[in-house]
């Protein structure tokens, strides 16, 4: 099974996501391959600075990760498609409407109610904000 994380510059939710999902399938043993992408990436950013500091308490290290744009990505490949908001959903929808039936939020994914599927954007923002985003990103990686 090949699952893709999507949020906009894919250096804070998509690549937290990536990596949660990442060292969990190893842990477990999984036969998942995990991808991550951003609408709007700029190809070979460096996730920011929280980001990578809000990793390091879970024991994953962020730092090698580098952006990639959703058009340099092999989202067509994939079998399941997780955004972090209905935005990044429709986003995808209206630049790859086959995949249509395999997008979803990740709220969504997870089972939350229809009123909450958004993991708002940590950027800009301090580290409470970007672990509070974590606790979110690892909430939805457990229920899926």
């Amino acid at each position: 099974m090949k699952i893709m994380f999507i949020c906009t510059g894919n250096i804070c939710r998509s690549a937290m996501a990536h990596k949660m999902l990442e060292k969990r399938v190893k842990e477990e043993n999984k036969d998942i391959e995990v991808y991550s992408c951003g609408v709007f990436a700029e190809n070979g950013d460096v996730p920011t600075y929280e980001a990578i500091q809000t990793m390091k308490e879970y024991g994953i290290d962020l730092s090698k990760h580098r952006a990639t744009n959703i058009r340099n990505s092999n989202i067509k490949d994939m079998d399941v498609i997780l955004c972090a908001t209905s935005s990044h959903k429709n986003n995808v929808i209206r630049m790859y409407p086959e995949l249509k039936e395999k997008v979803y939020t990740m709220k969504e994914y997870a089972g939350y109610p229809k009123n909450d599927i958004d993991i708002k954007d940590p950027w800009g923002y301090g580290i409470g904000v970007y672990r509070k985003c974590a606790v979110e990103i690892e909430d939805c990686i457990n229920k899926i």
